[in-house]
């Protein structure tokens, strides 16, 4: 039997990232990090030397404005008819390490007071500083689909449909992002994950194994698109971006 919601967080979970692209280039890669899953009703408090090493700052969440992560959520989930109640929120993402965090995905598990899972919100970060929510009533498997209306690679145009798998994460973490266009995937990107409980010794471990880590995954966006680039993929324009409700 799997633990009750709010019994899997706080937690660390050991991750394999992988990115494939099947069009119009071939080109994949994979990398390794950690990241936390907290409820967002109890955020760990970390003994005040670790605190470089993992913060949660609502800056970095929906609208940057909002006094905690939850009220961001929550305010967002209002704008589009979504009531929670007191409801429990699991979060997995990287936190900031030094100041510094980079989310490509921060994805956000919404339950009713009973525990029963909601609906399940994706929020992606581009490397241009802008953000986008998807929300999503996810099947009995995690699965659902979402248009693309969001600017992330510039080597795609803002189309296609999103098919994203998302189950709660327990001892391990599955997740897929498959963008698709015409019904064939152009791109598809996982989380392997394996659940660690948080621990003082834990955290220092990830830190040392994987310094800078949410700094890495930004850097290695960057590269992995220079490599693009240079093999003569085309650019697409980035749109105008426009915030959306619950989001400003």
């Amino acid at each position: 039997m799997s633990a009750p919601v709010r019994e899997r967080a706080p937690a660390l979970y050991d991750c394999v990232v992988s990115h494939a692209r099947g069009v119009p280039l071939r080109h994949s890669f994979r990398h390794r990090t950690y990241l936390w899953l907290v409820d967002l009703d109890d955020i760990p408090l970390l003994p005040r030397v670790l605190r470089p090493l993992a913060r949660f700052d609502p800056r970095d969440h929906f609208g940057g404005a909002a006094p905690s992560i939850r009220t961001g959520l929550d305010t967002y989930l209002h704008a589009h008819g979504v009531d929670l109640g007191s409801g429990s929120v699991l979060m997995l993402a990287h936190a900031r390490v030094l100041g510094y965090v980079f989310n490509p995905i921060t994805v956000y598990w919404c339950h009713n007071r009973a525990g029963a899972l909601v609906c399940v919100v994706a929020e992606v970060h581009n490397t241009y500083g802008q953000r986008h929510c998807y929300l999503m009533r996810t099947d009995e498997s995690g699965r659902a689909e979402v248009e693309k209306d969001f600017y992330v690679s510039p080597f795609f145009p803002v189309d296609g449909t999103y098919r994203m798998r998302m189950p709660t994460p327990g001892e391990q973490v599955h997740l897929t992002v498959q963008l698709r266009h015409d019904e064939a995937a152009s791109f598809t990107a996982t989380v392997h994950g394996t659940h660690r409980p948080v621990s003082a010794r834990r955290l220092l471990r990830a830190a040392l194994r994987r310094p800078w880590s949410t700094a890495a995954v930004s850097v290695g966006i960057r590269h992995h698109g220079i490599r693009l680039f240079l093999r003569g993929l085309p650019v697409h324009p980035r749109p105008p971006h426009r915030a959306q409700k619950g989001m400003k």
